[in-house]
């Protein structure tokens, strides 16, 4: 899953920037608050973490911005406390609102828990055939085991069990496992299909030749 971060504090972009590739995503970042707008709008993130205090644009106003085009999950991370800057900041398309200082625990649970809501999933776990999906875990089971994937790997069987039953293109893919500084050859995709396809069984992905691929819950 991708993620934008806007951030205008460089210690704290980097930290967060770190600890969500740790965590298995890709990340892009921007520090100020039109380049946030520019790559919110641009590109179809998974996910948005926003602080509201931004230079050249605040985050109220790229948020009502955004929202003239885009339905993508913001996180507002802000010092901004008081109940009028939550009630402000949710009014203007905010989807939560978590406060610095903050847990990182929280912050990725937070994370998953919109990234599942934006993709129409109530809970963590998703079942295709004997094949169980945990979001929260970041766990794959096949019959009842753990199988062990790359962070890639696992992005990849997310992304399709999020949108089981509906096509998912190469660029989909591609746009969706890779940030903006990964120059991956974009037929390592295949590579990868392939890879999952042998763990957990050549039928659980179907390939719509030129189109892309398909799992079915």
């Amino acid at each position: 899953m991708r993620v934008l971060v806007i951030e205008d504090e460089p210690d704290l972009l980097e930290a967060l920037g770190q600890a969500l590739r740790e965590a298995g995503y890709a990340v892009d970042e921007a520090s100020e608050g039109r380049d946030g707008l520019f790559k919110a709008a641009g590109t179809d993130y998974d996910a948005i973490v926003l602080d509201l205090m931004l230079p050249g644009l605040s985050g109220w106003d790229l948020l009502r911005e955004l929202r003239k085009s885009k339905s993508t999950p913001v996180l507002i991370l802000t010092a901004r406390d008081t109940l009028p800057d939550r009630v402000r900041g949710l009014d203007a398309g905010g989807d939560d609102y978590l406060t610095k200082p903050f847990e990182l625990a929280e912050l990725l649970a937070r994370l998953r828990a919109l990234i599942r809501r934006g993709a129409g999933q109530a809970t963590a776990t998703i079942e295709i055939g004997d094949v169980t999906v945990n979001t929260a875990e970041r766990t794959v089971r096949k019959a009842g085991q753990v199988v062990a994937l790359t962070p890639t790997e696992y992005a990849l069987v997310e992304l399709l069990a999020l949108h089981r039953g509906k096509l998912v293109t190469r660029t989909m893919i591609y746009e969706h496992l890779f940030d903006e500084d990964n120059d991956t050859l974009s037929n390592l995709v295949d590579v990868h299909v392939a890879n999952v396809r042998r763990k957990l069984g050549k039928e659980l992905i179907t390939t719509r030749r030129g189109e892309g691929y398909q799992v079915h819950g």
